[in-house]
């Protein structure tokens, strides 16, 4: 049985910031599809998609270290409402019904497994 401790402030923050960068590499690889392949733009955007994913990855072992996977992992489906948002307002995109009950699917999945786990 694994017990759960409450999560400081400092912890949720740092979760979503972890993930809202992980979610935001999607935005590079849009913009780096657009340009010719290996042009330097291309390689620019690549270049800083690498950066975030190192930066995200440090941030999640500084997670881990203070709180449990199981703990991390149910906020891991942030991502998807991040990437949501970010196709919205940066990009234009229409967020349908579709994608609204796709990401609660989501997050209730990953909820429900997460919960399981605990008891």
């Amino acid at each position: 049985m694994i017990i759960m401790k409450r999560l400081s402030l400092a912890s949720i923050a740092l979760l979503f910031i972890a993930f809202a960068i992980y979610s935001s590499t999607g935005i590079f690889l849009k913009l780096a599809s657009m340009q010719d392949f290996l042009s330097m733009n291309y390689c620019f955007l690549f270049a800083i998609v690498i950066l975030m994913l190192a930066i995200y990855a440090v941030l999640w072992q500084m997670i881990l270290k203070s709180i449990s996977l199981t703990q991390a992992y149910l906020f891991k489906s942030s991502a998807i409402v991040f990437a949501l948002l970010y196709a919205h307002y940066l990009f234009n995109e229409h967020i349908s019904l579709q994608n609204i009950v796709g990401a609660s699917i989501i997050f209730v999945g990953v909820s429900i497994n997460s919960f399981s786990q605990v008891t």
